[in-house]
């Protein structure tokens, strides 16, 4: 993991591999005209005020995440200095904003993998804007590199032998105070959000022969040991003594059985409860009714929600939040086999309530509501679960945009906004009343399947039939934005991303200060 540091020394001063700063669009007058934003004064004085000329010269239009390199003058001790786009200038009375100064670290980390240091000297007004450039640099510097490079060989420097260059190994955040309380507290908190969110994007890139629901469960254990968590693993035989018959129906197909598993992170001086259930289908071939050709590759990521959960609970242990935080994982491999379950199988849930299953690869909502109904058990004050549930909320809100539907509306207003505010794209979705007749069975209770149109609003209504009366609940439909399959942008590489861990960490944080009522 990259090192971060608050650095004392000057940009001018400052010994490193390269040195960031950050250049902006002008807005005014002059637009088009390069400007150099704040924290780089030192660094324009050694190009003789003539920095934004020499960017220019070199193409650089200052536009949010591009980056330009340059020899650094002899008035610097680092060699390259690194200029990254802020996007436009922002109005007299206003800052740069915090998620433009976070995909800018993120962008330029990137750009600097086989480096050992960087200064990173981007506009800091406050110990706000520190934590999102920290928190954007480390994310920008991941790298998935497990399975990549052979050990027989000489590695270059700065590359893993036989593979790609390594992330860049520290972080130096200059313009900020090291001795004050807020700045350290930022860093710190960067430091733990942004590690735990790396620990996500590992396991939603781990292939699925090494990461299946006993080795996802091991994993976690191993996690609580290490933190403090309290880790309780059901087993098959413990599925089906309690009968979670959704879990043990869609895991019943592969040779490794599904896993529930509980995490509880507990403050003393805890006033409220939030549960945070996660899908965890570590791969998903659909079952019986198999993907078509192009759907399987990265199927991998369909526990992305349960990752998102499970490095939630850790960063929350991690920063000593005042509010209790239950995780719940609800593991499981889709496969075909003999002894899968077929379209047309009725699975009676752990809450009792049977299930006609019209379509085996709608089975993330069947892993969930025996999760959600074992959770609103212990009667949390709030209940949030986090799934790549459906391609309908793809279509709908794109690759970028999760979904946020509630049984709450205010509940559901609070989440969207604390998306938007940590820079995570959400959008508040319905639960048309309407959409729920569709799944109406001749044969069960509920159907799995109902209403092609509103896919999406369809499960989340499934889901909300499993959570406990009067539990305020909220479904993250993460589908689209958990797994990348383009180009890196930003501080977001290609493949799992971490979606929706920083909202839940910040959540938790609200619940704790008793900002959610």
């Amino acid at each position: 993991m990259t090192a971060l540091t608050l650095s004392t020394a000057g940009a001018a001063t400052l010994r490193a591999d390269a040195l960031v700063v950050g250049v902006a669009k002008n807005a005014g007058s002059k637009a088009g005209d390069l400007v150099v934003a704040p924290g780089a004064e030192a660094v324009d004085k050694a190009f003789d005020g003539k920095l934004a000329t020499v960017l220019e010269t070199l193409g650089a239009s200052g536009a949010e995440g591009e980056v330009t390199k340059l020899p650094a003058p002899s008035g610097l001790k680092v060699p390259v200095v690194v200029a990254v786009g802020l996007g436009p200038v922002p109005g007299k009375d206003d800052a740069y904003d915090t998620e433009a100064l976070r995909r800018a670290a993120g962008s330029a980390a990137r750009a600097l993998a086989g480096s050992k240091k960087a200064g990173f000297a981007l506009p800091t007004e406050s110990a706000e804007d520190a934590e999102a450039i920290a928190e954007g640099a480390l994310l920008g510097a991941y790298a998935f590199t497990a399975y990549q490079g052979g050990e027989n060989k000489v590695a270059p420097k700065g590359a893993k032998a036989g593979g790609p260059k390594l992330p860049l190994a520290e972080v130096a955040l200059l313009g900020t105070k090291p001795r004050d309380k807020a700045f350290k507290a930022a860093a710190e908190r960067a430091l733990a959000v942004a590690e735990e969110i790396n620990r996500a994007r590992d396991l939603i890139n781990t292939p699925p022969n090494d990461l299946y629901p006993e080795s996802f469960a091991a994993v976690a254990t191993a996690a609580g040991k290490e933190h403090g968590i309290k880790v309780q693993v059901l087993d098959e035989k413990a599925l089906v003594k309690g009968g979670f018959g959704g879990l043990l129906g869609v895991g019943q197909g592969s040779a490794h059985g599904p896993r529930l598993v509980r995490l509880a992170y507990t403050h003393p001086k805890a006033e409220k409860t939030l549960a945070l259930v996660g899908k965890g289908i570590t791969y998903d071939s659909g079952g019986i009714s198999l993907k078509p050709a192009g759907h399987n590759e990265t199927m991998k990521c369909d526990m992305s929600g349960a990752a998102a959960v499970f490095a939630a609970v850790v960063a929350a242990s991690r920063l000593g939040l005042k509010v209790n935080v239950t995780g719940w994982l609800a593991l499981a491999e889709n496969m075909p086999s003999g002894n899968a379950t077929r379209p047309g199988d009725v699975l009676r849930m752990y809450s009792g309530k049977t299930v006609e299953v019209l379509n085996t690869d709608a089975e993330g909502r069947l892993v969930l509501a025996d999760a959600l109904t074992r959770a609103s058990e212990e009667k949390p004050d709030a209940i949030v679960d986090v799934a790549t549930l459906t391609g309908a909320m793809v279509l709908a809100l794109g690759n970028r945009t999760f979904g946020v539907m509630a049984n709450d509306d205010a509940f559901r207003t609070s989440i969207h906004e604390i998306a938007e505010e940590v820079g995570e794209a959400s959008w508040p979705m319905p639960l048309p009343a309407d959409l729920r007749k569709g799944m109406d069975s001749p044969t069960a209770d509920i159907a799995n399947m109902g209403e092609r149109m509103g896919g999406g609003l369809v499960a989340g209504l499934f889901l909300q039939e499993f959570v406990g009366e009067g539990i305020a609940w909220a479904h993250l439909d993460i589908a689209g934005p958990a797994f990348h399959e383009g180009a890196p942008y930003g501080y977001t590489p290609k493949g799992g991303t971490g979606s929706a861990v920083r909202t839940l960490v910040k959540l938790a944080e609200r619940t704790a200060a008793g900002d959610l009522g």
